[in-house]
């Protein structure tokens, strides 16, 4: 996400630091330079300017232009302005009420309302609440029965009526039987239209009325830049909205809604969506997204994610067959399988401080396809074969090849790398499980 904005900011700011000194002009231009690169990221014309004018007053001050690293000051502003642009802080979800407590999910049809309705769900429940999805679409060809499938997916509960009504019905009915059966939270996933019209407005303020939504969340389509923001003002407009839930993230190389929508609405971003998976909703953070856009990485959110799928006794155990020799071509499988659970490889790059100066020099396409081949060999030897790898012999070699679909220097080569990794292993003992997840992750 912001790829071309991180590569404009990372250049323009390669500039300021190599400054001995900086003055009204050179300050100038590199503020042209920074317009530039918000504009071709969509960011709203108005919004630029504003931004730019706060920079400017700041970056003109006495403090900056006699600093003996005033580029390293001028940096500091840029990132400062743009966490307040974003938001300032982090704005969570607000369901403390008596439940069961509604949120309600709006936008337009194909902004991703059904899907982050689910992703919503796994992140109540992992934080301790239990929800319940409402289909009060009834108007989308099988669209309750989508949500009905994605709550069996996920394993949470649906609620459904054996003679389909309207929506307001739908949403009475549901928040009795939420009453009923124990659930705290409602999330209610709501009809939306190619366009904004009045007929669909109508229908949502009279759901609204009888739910009475602690929080009126906004889906929106990054990708969609500018009009994302216009139709947020719409919406906030004729229905009022708590926050904004920006979906598709990953694949907007530009950010301009993301970066326009907290100035033009003064509503927060409460979610993100970053991938397709079920678990690719993320909290939004104003500070590391601004740290990220700005090309200085984000390793709190990169910790934080590791700690949810690192588990503390598995890294106990793997520790123990570290120590004893016993790390086998399962545990080597089982410990890429964790790294991919991190999301991709250029995400995690990005997250990490300087390392987007050689995302370039990698081919992200390459490397995640050798990692798939890497699962496809283990996954086609026998347990004895993956616990015992000396066994593997030629003729198993050429089996293990064609059950994978690879070729046998392929499986060569794996051997070779697990064999290094073994003895990298020795050197790893002390530091433990995590050591070698290091290790592995940076291979």
């Amino acid at each position: 996400m912001f790829e071309k904005l991180q590569e404009r900011f990372e250049s323009t700011f390669k500039k300021v630091r190599g400054y001995g000194k900086l003055t009204e002009n050179n300050i100038k231009d590199t503020l042209r330079e920074v317009r530039v690169a918000l504009l071709e990221a969509d960011v709203n014309f108005k919004v630029a300017k504003d931004f730019l004018e706060k920079v400017k007053e700041k970056a003109m001050g006495e403090d900056v232009l006699t600093s003996i690293t005033p580029g390293q000051l001028f940096v500091k502003i840029v990132y400062d302005e743009l966490r307040e642009l974003l938001g300032s802080a982090n704005k969570p979800l607000d369901v403390a009420a008596a439940p069961p407590v509604p949120v309600m999910l709006i936008g337009l049809q194909g902004s991703g309302k059904t899907t982050t309705a689910g992703k919503l769900a796994i992140h109540l429940r992992k934080n301790g609440r239990k929800p319940l999805l409402v289909p009060s679409d009834i108007y989308r060809p099988a669209a309750i029965d989508q949500l009905v499938k994605l709550g069996k997916q996920i394993n949470v509960e649906a609620f459904t009526m054996d003679v389909v009504k309207d929506p307001v019905t739908i949403c009475k009915e549901a928040k009795v039987y939420a009453m009923r059966n124990g659930f705290d939270t409602l999330i209610v996933d709501t009809a939306g239209r190619l366009h904004i019209d009045e007929g669909m407005v109508g229908e949502l303020v009279e759901q609204k009325r009888v739910l009475n939504p602690k929080e009126t969340l906004l889906v929106l389509d990054a990708m969609t830049g500018q009009d994302a923001v216009s139709i947020a003002g719409v919406f906030n407009e004729k229905l009022g909205i708590d926050g904004i839930i920006l979906t598709k993230l990953d694949g907007d190389t530009r950010g301009g809604a993301a970066i326009s929508i907290k100035a033009v609405t003064g509503k927060p971003i409460k979610f993100i969506g970053v991938g397709e998976k079920l678990d690719a909703l993320e909290p939004f953070f104003p500070d590391r997204m601004a740290s990220r856009i700005l090309g200085m990485g984000d390793v709190v959110s990169l910790v934080e994610k590791a700690q949810d799928i690192f588990d503390e006794k598995e890294a106990r155990e793997l520790e123990r067959k570290f120590r004893k020799d016993e790390f086998t071509l399962e545990d080597f499988r089982d410990q890429i399988r964790q790294m991919k659970k991190l999301g991709s490889l250029e995400s995690i790059i990005g997250m990490i401080p300087g390392m987007n100066k050689i995302k370039g020099a990698i081919n992200f396409a390459e490397a995640e396809k050798d990692i798939k081949k890497t699962e496809a060999i283990i996954n086609s030897m026998t347990a004895k074969e993956r616990a015992r790898p000396a066994i593997i012999d030629g003729g198993r070699r050429i089996r293990i090849s064609k059950g994978s679909g690879t070729q046998v220097q392929d499986v060569n080569d794996l051997l070779k790398k697990y064999m290094e990794t073994k003895k990298m292993i020795k050197k790893f003992t002390k530091g433990g499980a995590k050591g070698l997840q290091r290790q592995l992750f940076m291979r």
